[in-house]
């Protein structure tokens, strides 16, 4: 079996998760003294949700989940294919906002509140044009009316000098309520025997954008490249835009179902090493393997398969792990709801690992320093 190191392709794009990771670490130590504030005010923090995709207060009755997050290079993607299609795209890129930010709040159980935008733009005449900034602003409500959440506020910046000219920084922030407390989701709740069930993504969604840039340029025709077997005859660019599903919903039908789910993680960023983000040691047996978006032809051209899979979601967007005797139910939940999911794999007793087995490749477990 095959055993997998840290991407080297990604890295040389410019991102390097070996490098970024322990300042983030750092980071969360330092926060862990923080938490005083809250206990002055009668309340306290969940102490495991720290390194989780969200952070959870307990307010006595109920849990309150926060994130923030933001969207990466994508919308340069947008900017670059507009003289393509004649369109802005920014309807997609406000959703794959909104999504990176709620996807996040959901992996511990929060039902999205409010969610509010970071828009911070290299200049004053990113804003003046109608067309963009009206996608941004209809797509972004319509994805926030569609998690069933409101809008709240947020923050506009011009940074002259910070940002480059004609271009934008995309985030937000957002509130969820974990209700009745039951609900909450937290790695030390997954178990030995339990089912590892994979919702399909899209597409690359907001993650590895800045390798898929850097690949476009070496493509005989740029992004109006055509990708092959995509079923609509796109071009590379287009098919990037896909933008990445809400998949609070899905949480909240297993739930609402009445299952016991058990922890959930999202596809981002270190790609399937996510899938061993709990933090006691399990190993993570995948059997089945989800297909994959015909863009991953382009992306993943030399790579091997350890490669692609340390760095892109490769098919796998959400990932659920719940009992056993529960999979088949959920699957019906779920698909009812409008997703539909894989039965994967497996959790197992054993060291902290991935081992994908149809691939014949393995994560260790010390190639994921999140926390």
């Amino acid at each position: 079996m095959g055993s997998a190191d840290r991407p080297d392709a990604y890295a040389e794009a410019g991102v390097r998760y070996d490098t970024m990771d322990p300042g983030k670490l750092r980071a969360q130590r330092a926060a862990e003294a923080t938490s005083v504030g809250l206990e002055q005010r009668g309340l306290s923090e969940v102490k495991e949700s720290r390194g989780e995709s969200a952070y959870v207060v307990d307010l006595g009755d109920r849990y309150v989940s926060q994130v923030t997050e933001a969207l990466g290079t994508k919308n340069l993607v947008a900017d670059a294919v507009r003289h393509i299609t004649g369109k802005s795209h920014y309807d997609l890129i406000a959703q794959d906002t909104v999504a990176t930010v709620l996807n996040d709040l959901a992996t511990v159980g929060g039902h999205p509140v409010s969610v509010t935008a970071y828009w911070g733009a290299g200049d004053s005449e990113w804003f003046a044009d109608a067309e963009r900034m009206g996608q941004l602003v209809d797509g972004w409500s319509a994805a926030c009316l569609r998690a069933g959440c409101s809008r709240g506020g947020g923050e506009t910046q011009v940074l002259v000098g910070i940002i480059e000219p004609r271009a934008i920084v995309l985030g937000g922030s957002a509130m969820g309520v974990i209700a009745p407390k039951t609900r909450l989701l937290l790695g030390s709740r997954v178990a030995a025997g339990d089912a590892i069930l994979v919702c399909p993504a899209t597409g690359i969604h907001a993650n590895g954008l800045t390798l898929a840039r850097k690949i476009a340029a070496s493509l005989p025709h740029g992004y109006e490249t055509r990708v092959p077997r995509d079923p609509r005859g796109r071009s590379y660019g287009e098919v990037l835009l896909d933008p990445a599903p809400l998949y609070g919903p899905l949480v909240e039908a297993v739930q609402h179902g009445g299952l016991d789910l058990h922890y959930v993680a999202h596809v981002t960023g270190h790609g399937w090493r996510k899938l061993m983000r709990a933090s006691r040691p399990f190993t993570y047996v995948i059997d089945r393997i989800p297909e994959v978006n015909p863009v991953y032809d382009l992306l993943c051209a030399g790579m091997d398969a350890a490669e692609s899979y340390g760095t892109f979601n490769m098919g796998a967007g959400y990932v659920l792990y719940l009992p056993e005797p529960d999979a088949e139910r959920a699957v019906g939940l779920a698909r009812a709801a409008g997703f539909e999911l894989l039965r994967a794999g497996t959790v197992e007793a054993g060291p902290k690992r991935v081992v994908i087995r149809p691939l014949g490749v393995t994560f260790e477990g010390d190639t994921l320093q999140i926390r």
